[in-house]
């Protein structure tokens, strides 16, 4: 029994998103009655619909026979493929980066940056992540009692600090926020490229126009780090080599692109996510400055509760067995991160901001050998930025209604107004 076209349509639609709750009601009624099983809408190939945590990571687990690579990796209706493919000369990505690819690219691509962003090697960043991070606190402390926590600090932290690593100049920060912001918030009129509603193929267009943007500036950045080179993320990837050659334009544009824009984004939004949450609930202010040991917990059930990236797409190239159905080779799948990180048989109370859990298996970064390369470094600016902030917060509380981004690929917060007081 196929999945309802009602269902199906609410958990693809960006505005649904928007409103949280509607697509974590829909997902429940998925994962009661039918947690593994197809999607099917007219203007779209028919996909499997993964809602649980454990098949998600039994998907995840098996890289070889789910491939990221060979279909669009985020869902797309069939009229959409064909005109990414017509742009990108047969791809079914727009952007060729660490997410769209499979076997030994993907290993060789990962490779350039993964020694670099291990917990160890990033640990000598903490020193000047904390000065970021005070020099945020005073920033939101100096609207003198209430700000948009999200566009006001954020949006801002996180870049500043992917930035630095990367080695962006401070200067072209609001460029690179506008750029990520389009990427990903592109159904959003008030994020988009146009500021405006969009039809798809409108949609298509202002994607193509921001990545076109975006490889302008990354050519220009290219030439500066292979004349001289420096210890840079950026300059990692403007001289890394696959064998002899240097990464092919699409791999090297795709490379910096999700560098820039998911190692910044995804954390703005769990941030401002976990703001939201703290405003909400009084207790958890008095309970993080009573423990703070409780830290990472808090950092963790912060990613698990906000789940920036909701979904990902895989595709199957051979016959098997997953959760008890049998998938066919060319198969397409959605693991519903949102789904799979409110799943009522790992998680009690899954629908709770809870920091006195045991264990806490989040696979909002996903898993297996495409788990997320910045999760350490993520971590960490928001471990920091949290406890430079807790010590100075007497109380904190929504000061209006939160609203959230229209996207159904990576969706968070937009606007958190909040009322606070200092010591």
């Amino acid at each position: 029994m196929a999945i309802s076209e009602q269902l199906a349509r609410t958990i693809i639609d960006p505005h649904a998103y928007s409103r949280r709750e509607i697509v974590d009601e829909a997902f429940r009624t998925i994962r009661a009655e039918s947690p593994l099983d197809k999607a099917e809408m007219e203007e779209f190939e028919p996909f499997w619909v993964v809602s649980r945590h454990a098949d998600i990571k039994e998907i995840e687990r098996q890289p070889a026979v789910f491939h990221n690579g060979d279909k669009s990796t985020f869902i797309t209706n069939r009229d959409g493929n064909e005109r990414v493919k017509a742009l990108t000369g047969g791809e079914p990505n727009l952007i060729r980066s660490l997410v769209s690819v499979d076997g030994d690219e993907h290993k060789a691509l990962r490779s350039v940056v993964f020694p670099h962003v291990t917990p160890r090697a990033i640990k000598p960043l903490e020193e000047a992540i904390r000065g970021i991070a005070r020099e945020f606190v005073d920033h939101m402390l100096g609207f003198g009692g209430e700000c948009d926590f999200a566009q006001d600090v954020a949006f801002l932290y996180p870049l500043r600090v992917i930035m630095t690593v990367l080695g962006v100049p401070q200067e072209d920060e609001p460029f690179m926020l506008k750029l990520t912001q389009e990427l990903f918030n592109n159904a959003d009129p008030e994020l988009n490229r146009r500021r405006a509603e969009l039809s798809p193929e409108e949609q298509l267009k202002s994607l193509w126009e921001t990545t076109m943007e975006l490889e302008n500036y990354f050519a220009a950045v290219t030439k500066r780090y292979r004349e001289n080179p420096t210890g840079a993320i950026n300059s990692l990837i403007a001289n890394a080599r696959i064998g002899d050659d240097y990464l092919n334009h699409r791999q090297l544009m795709g490379y910096y692109i999700i560098a820039a824009t998911a190692g910044h984004d995804t954390t703005s939004n769990t941030t401002a996510g976990a703001m939201w949450a703290l405003a909400e609930r009084p207790q958890l202010l008095r309970q993080m400055q009573d423990n703070p040991e409780a830290i990472n917990a808090f950092v963790e059930e912060s990613i698990r509760w906000e789940v920036p990236v909701k979904h990902f797409m895989r595709s199957a190239v051979s016959d098997c067995e997953i959760g008890g159905q049998q998938i066919r080779a060319g198969d397409w799948l959605m693991l519903s991160y949102q789904s799979g990180n409110r799943d009522e048989s790992v998680w009690a109370d899954p629908f709770e901001f809870r920091m006195d859990r045991e264990q806490n298996p989040q696979i909002a970064f996903g898993y297996g050998v495409h788990v997320c390369l910045g999760q350490h470094l993520a971590r960490m600016e928001m471990r920091i930025l949290w406890e430079e902030l807790f010590k100075r917060l007497k109380s904190v509380e929504m000061s209006g209604a939160g609203e959230r981004t229209i996207s159904n690929f990576v969706c968070g917060p937009k606007h958190v107004p909040i009322r606070f007081a200092v010591n």
